[in-house]
């Protein structure tokens, strides 16, 4: 998959909540929340298309997102462990562990997932 850039990925993050939705709406809701202009947001939005992750169609330039947020989240996890933990997955765990500012719900729910990699 092509590695998508922070800029893009908010643009993503719109279709993965919205749908398919016109690029007025994207950059509307874009200057809305970052002060982005329209210019900015289509530029983005081909930059998307360019790369395969947004597919466009008339009327009203309708934009349908082409891969998936768990695509990317599985990419960009991959590339933090290999990039940050030396591509073991248990030093991402456990520095997820270490952190003051898990809840207790969060601390179960890690175990939950852990219990079902077991039971696979």
């Amino acid at each position: 998959m092509t590695k998508l850039f922070d800029s893009e990925l908010r643009v993503m993050n719109v279709l993965w909540k919205e749908g398919d939705v016109p690029a007025k709406l994207i950059a509307d809701r874009l200057n809305r929340e970052l002060g982005w202009n329209k210019n900015t947001t289509y530029t983005l939005i081909k930059r998307c298309m360019k790369k395969g992750a947004i597919e466009r169609s008339e009327p009203g330039f309708m934009c349908h997102a082409l891969i998936s947020q768990e695509e990317v989240q599985e990419t960009e996890t991959n590339e933090l462990i290999d990039k940050v933990y030396d591509g073991s997955a248990d030093k991402l765990f456990a520095a997820l562990l270490g952190r003051k500012k898990l809840t207790a719900g969060q601390i179960e729910r890690l175990k939950q997932i852990v219990d079902e990699q077991e039971g696979r």
